[in-house]
């Protein structure tokens, strides 16, 4: 038996887990209407690759990955896009972004969907584009996708496949009931991983207060090399770094990845959509959703399509509004408040909680700390959260990256433990925030300024390109004026010219060429063709010295033709 680890802090919050766990899985079915954002996972938004008034089928592509750290949406049924606009969607900022929405026709119409016969016939790369084309992004989490996640960087080794089971935060029980009743499908999924990532163990790490599900993967893996491991129950035990931290005794460098040290971690949802996308070439469309609270009739465990809107959800699972304090997606430590029930379901919607006003009432105000250390203590990445608190405060950046601000995993088990009610967490997000937008600028600054410094040698090289043109037609002219004052003012290339038009224009006029032309009449040319050159040097301002020799080459063929004429004469008179 794996001896397993503890971590640092921790908590253990009322679980209440067993209201949702009453009833097996539950297909909600499908609404009117499907709201599908365009950022359902980290990275760029998707791009919509549909128009308003187009008729789609169930699994259709409706939106392209807007980048390498992105992902594919899909049509969850047949329909017509009837808008793509703003809606509201389950986002702590409340802001309303881009989305998809399709007027549903209760018809369910597939698009034709083709799996892998074999997955083992297939190499890692061919997988990875399928589950990439899939639209999966991590199921457990941030909705990091899985495609980016699973390639990794490339000549890293695999050593732990962790498969995460552990649904620490109270109240959800989507992957409880997943495990229970799908545990199969789990370990199908498990097995195209294996593949993939070929890595030397593979563990399935999840609390003790699950038996239902720890008995089902026990059953489903028997007989693989899959090992089911269990440990005490501890929030937040489901934390990437902390399971990783039980399961092996490793820790994760700070402000590193689990990749750093030879691991990769996946949800056990994941696992699931995986198997989907390849074994029966399902994108990914639904997800398994909790619905609970006391403000709820029948809190169960959804298999809901991506984009029904909570409202919908809710109803079926009696919601009755005047008991109903707020709306929260995911659990109480770790969600958020939804600012409207129409905001849709999307691929990271674990649960939603709908509380009253006694179940989760509001935190009274806070009160200046006492230092008493708790939160210290119940932290589970050994931070100081007192100090991280005072240095939000103030704003001191570089010494909140210096206490690892970025290490925090925003559990909430500081604001948990606090006798002054501080909520530590909002303060950390806050500057989190601060510090990335900050990072964004000075990013955006140092492009400008590479593109200017950039724009700037290139100016210069083109002047000194221009300066070596200008440079080297000084020294042709040059070189001209030098065979001038030799004698030979003629320009070679353009005598060839003029020869190239005499002999044209004779050609033309049925003449024969010459075959040779008289000493006085060459001579005359030349000098003709000197004096020429000799009038445009003096016209443009040329160089004197270039002037001067085009001077002396004119008289020295003056003396020439003369001396050439006179004996033309004599020989003429004897």
């Amino acid at each position: 038996m794996r001896r397993v680890h503890d971590f640092h802090g921790g908590i253990h919050p009322a679980e209440n887990k067993h209201q949702s766990l009453q009833q097996p899985i539950r297909h909600a079915g499908i609404p009117p209407q499907l709201i599908l954002p365009l950022s359902q996972h980290i990275g760029a938004p998707a791009r919509p690759v549909v128009v308003v008034g187009e008729r789609v089928l169930k699994g259709q592509l409706i939106a392209e990955p807007g980048g390498h750290v992105s992902v594919p949406l899909h049509a969850p049924t047949s329909g017509m896009v009837s808008a793509i606009e703003d809606r509201p969607i389950p986002h702590p900022s409340g802001f309303p972004a881009p989305c998809i929405v399709i007027d549903c026709d209760q018809e369910d119409r597939w698009t034709p969907l083709q799996g892998v016969a074999d997955y083992r016939d297939c190499e890692a790369t061919e997988l990875l584009e399928l589950i990439r084309a899939a639209g999966i992004a991590g199921m457990g989490g941030a909705g990091f996708p899985t495609a980016v996640k699973l390639a990794g960087k490339p000549g890293r080794a695999v050593k732990t496949l962790i498969i995460n089971g552990t649904e620490c935060e109270p109240y959800i029980t989507a992957d409880d009931s997943l495990m229970r009743e799908r545990a199969t499908d789990i370990v199908d999924g498990i097995a195209i991983l294996q593949h993939i990532l070929q890595p030397q163990e593979v563990l399935l790490g999840l609390e003790d207060n699950k038996p239902e599900a720890i008995a089902a993967l026990r059953a489903a893996t028997a007989g693989s090399t899959i090992e089911v491991v269990t440990f005490p129950t501890k929030y937040p035990s489901g934390g990437e770094k902390q399971l990783i931290e039980i399961l092996t005794g490793q820790q994760v460098p700070s402000g590193g990845l689990p990749g750093d040290i030879g691991i990769v971690c996946q949800n056990v949802g994941t696992a699931v959509a995986v198997r989907d996308a390849i074994c029966h070439g399902r994108p990914l469309l639904s997800r398994i959703t909790t619905v609970t609270g006391d403000a709820v009739e029948a809190p169960q465990n959804f298999e809901v399509l991506l984009g029904t809107p909570m409202q919908y959800l809710l109803e079926l699972a009696g919601l009755h509004p005047e008991r109903c304090e707020r709306l929260v997606m995911g659990g109480p430590m770790m969600g958020f408040t939804v600012t409207t029930a129409q905001a849709p379901i999307v691929k990271t919607t674990n649960c939603i909680l709908a509380p009253t006003a006694a179940e989760l009432p509001p935190p009274p105000p806070a009160q200046p700390c006492i230092r008493c250390g708790l939160c210290a203590e119940a932290c589970p990445a050994s931070l100081l959260p007192q100090q991280l608190f005072w240095f939000a405060q103030g704003k001191e950046i570089e010494k909140l990256e210096q206490h690892k601000l970025f290490d925090c995993i925003e559990c909430g088990a500081c604001s948990w433990v606090c006798p002054s009610h501080i909520p530590l967490v909002q303060y950390y997000r806050a500057s989190k925030a601060d510090i990335l937008e900050q990072r964004r600028e000075h990013a955006k600054s140092e492009q400008a300024r590479q593109r200017f410094e950039a724009r700037q040698v290139r100016l210069a090289q083109e002047e000194e390109e221009r300066e070596a043109k200008r440079a080297a037609r000084k020294a042709a002219a040059e070189k001209r004026a030098e065979l001038a004052a030799q004698g030979d003012a003629e320009d070679p290339i353009q005598a060839a010219i003029e020869r190239a038009k005499a002999k044209k224009a004779a050609q033309q006029d049925g003449q024969p060429v010459a075959a040779s032309v008289s000493p006085e009449a060459a001579l005359r040319q030349k000098l003709a063709k000197a004096e020429q050159r000799l009038a445009q040097s003096v016209a443009s301002g040329e160089d004197t010295k270039i002037v001067s020799a085009l001077e002396a080459s004119v008289e020295r063929l003056k003396g020439k033709l003369a001396e050439a004429e006179s004996a033309t004469t004599e020989s003429g008179a004897t």
